[in-house]
């Protein structure tokens, strides 16, 4: 049970999870790439006791790995995923009252608890004393990216109407005044966003606190996809063993158990440019106005720890941090949606943009044909679901005898290719929302979908090696397998849409005109094919990360009917398009120059690199 961040270091220092960094490291660059190195070499939890430009320390990669979460977290688990499973089945409650009876005392001691004042040990310092922490070259300045951002409903003020959520946060840069202003990312839909839009109507600006550090509950609360009615401060309490404290200083919500505190207002219509920030898709997110938040005062409790993480291409440590959500929550998608039996959002592409989804198929007894009927119903349910509505590509299919893993990518992807019918499964949804941070489509949050269902008997062997008819196309080379059924193939760079659609119908052209693809149903054309099928990470994170399907789906044979559009081979362009965000690459000096910190003698000395 840990009352603050400095107890949960020292706790994993103790047991072997954590290592300090003695030497002074600058935060501008170095640390993240210290992180970066540390984390793909699977080592520990980093407390960074020298950063340049700060008096504070800072701690990162706590959440890692699965084990290292798991360990954080012994105490309290059980009793958190308790009250999740309650809230998802309350009639369990009433039919077994006494086996809820831990759970139902848990949960009476994670209500909040309210003080007064400003707690001990508390001092008011700037913005410019935090560690200010840069992790690509070309973000737009210092961010902070494990916030929890604390805000409530102007109409039911109080901590039981309030939005605990993890919103990135810039604090330099851009026009933003050094240590009055900072930038906080977030979409309207959000929890804050609607607090913001009631605090805009009745014409007052909105209070927002944030909160870094304090026990490591408090940062996955943030991030929580909660029961509808189980705040996350009641949850924050239950997961720390520990009932959330806090008090009201100037109107502003101060939790005590936080390591620094940032308090500040939202005005109506008051956005400046944020970014750009290298995100977890694996590229920029560009500059856009968001809204900017005026400082009212900074606070920093007595040996504050500053925790922080590095967000790029997956995998990363949100990839450890989206597994340990996975875990607790369980199969919470299950109970919202009838016939779904998993749902997989693939880390390697970035997560929201690619889902692969096993549903029910009890349709099929009233059908001459196996084929996808119930699994178009939930793979709407699915598209619409939460975050799962910023997918661009769904997967689906139903288990037929064989077991299925989602998990199990490669095997997942060929049980489907083996099985769909391409001229009558492809379902496409035109005009429609995307990932804000996905700038594949067409405008920002604007793009489209589409389903790929398969069910039934195996329909087709597929191809091992490149097929003859992929040789001698004018134009198109470097053929290369990507896994079974699936070729990438290089050709020019991409310059227009207009002229994508001539080049590749005329590349699909030439293959109908030399029988067809039958036993190669995906297609990736691309700027790179020994890139794109060097491993199967690869080929998920360029192939769904670089199309819009509405505009970047083109087909062998393909055809229209009844406004259905289908096709005997789908060829999907992964090219890099002129209006995509640069993709993160780390600077090669400074990767160089944080080889000190795993010199024989140096603190990282002793973490062995793959």
């Amino acid at each position: 049970m840990y009352r603050h961040m400095e107890d949960c270091v020292t706790d994993l220092e103790k047991n072997g999870h954590l290592v300090r960094v003695r030497e002074e490291i600058d935060p501008e660059l170095e640390m993240a790439a210290v992180h970066r190195r540390v984390y793909e070499a699977g080592g520990p939890a980093l407390l960074f006791e020298n950063v340049k430009g700060t008096n504070y320390r800072a701690v990162s990669n706590l959440f890692g790995s699965l084990e290292r979460s798991r360990f954080i977290f012994r105490d309290t688990w059980q009793a958190a995923e308790n009250v999740i499973a309650l809230r998802g089945n309350p009639v369990q409650a009433l039919k077994h009252p006494f086996k809820q009876v831990g759970t139902a005392l848990a949960a009476s001691k994670a209500l909040p608890r309210k003080s007064s004042g400003l707690p001990a040990g508390f001092r008011e310092i700037r913005i410019s004393d935090l560690p200010m922490i840069k992790s690509w070259p070309m973000d737009g300045g210092a961010f902070i990216t494990l916030p929890q951002v604390y805000s409530e409903n102007p109409d039911k003020p109080g901590i039981m109407n309030s939005n605990l959520g993890m919103y990135r946060i810039q604090l330099n840069g851009n026009d933003y005044k050094l240590d009055q202003e900072i930038g906080l990312h977030y979409q309207i839909h959000r929890g804050i966003g609607i607090h913001q839009e009631k605090a805009s109507r009745r014409g007052e600006p909105l209070k927002v606190s944030c909160f870094v550090g304090g026990p490591p509950a408090h940062t996955l609360s943030a991030v929580m996809p909660l029961p509808e009615g189980l705040s996350e401060m009641t949850f924050a309490g239950l997961l720390a063993g520990r009932r959330f404290r806090y008090s009201y200083v100037d109107g502003y919500c101060i939790s005590h158990d936080a390591d620094f505190v940032i308090t500040g207002e939202i005005h109506p219509g008051d956005t400046k440019p944020e970014g750009p920030f290298g995100d977890h898709l694996g590229y920029y997110s560009l500059v856009h106005p968001f809204p900017v938040m005026k400082v009212h005062k900074v606070y920093a409790k007595e040996h504050a720890i500053w925790p922080f993480t590095v967000v790029g291409r997956p995998p990363a440590e949100d990839t450890a941090f989206g597994a340990l959500i996975h875990e607790l929550t369980g199969d919470a998608i299950k109970q919202e949606i009838p016939g779904v039996q998993e749902v997989h959002a693939v880390d390697a592409a970035g997560v929201h943009p690619l889902l692969f989804a096993i549903g029910s198929e009890r349709y099929t007894p009233y059908q001459t044909v196996k084929q996808p009927a119930e699994l178009l119903t939930i793979a709407n349910r699915i598209l619409g679901t939460g975050q799962l509505s910023l997918a661009k590509y769904l997967f689906i299919t139903a288990e037929d005898r064989v077991p299925l893993d989602t998990h199990r990518e490669a095997d997942f992807l060929q049980y489907i290719m083996e099985r769909i019918d391409l001229r009558r499964d492809l379902h496409f949804q035109t005009n429609t929302t995307i990932d804000t941070l996905d700038y594949s489509g067409s405008g920002l949050n604007s793009g489209s979908k589409v389903i790929f269902a398969a069910y039934g008997d195996q329909k087709r062997e597929l191809c091992k090696e490149i097929p003859e008819a992929l040789r001698d196309i004018r134009g198109f080379a470097g053929a290369s397998m990507i896994m079974p059924g699936m070729v990438a193939i290089e050709t020019g760079a991409f310059r227009s849409y207009e002229e994508a659609a001539e080049e590749l119908q005329m590349f699909c052209q030439a293959l109908q005109a030399k029988g067809g693809l039958p036993e190669c149903p995906m297609i990736v054309v691309c700027d790179d094919s020994r890139f794109v099928s060097g491993n199967l990470s690869n080929f998920l994170w360029s192939t769904f990360t670089r199309s819009n399907p509405s505009h970047d789906i083109y087909g062998v044979n393909s055809f229209y009917e009844h406004k259905h559009w289908g096709c005997d081979t789908v060829v999907i362009d992964a090219r890099i398009k002129p209006h995509h965000a640069p993709p993160l690459e780390a600077d090669a000096s400074i990767e160089r120059s944080i080889d000190r910190f795993f010199a024989k003698e140096a603190s990282l000395g002793a973490i062995r690199l793959g």
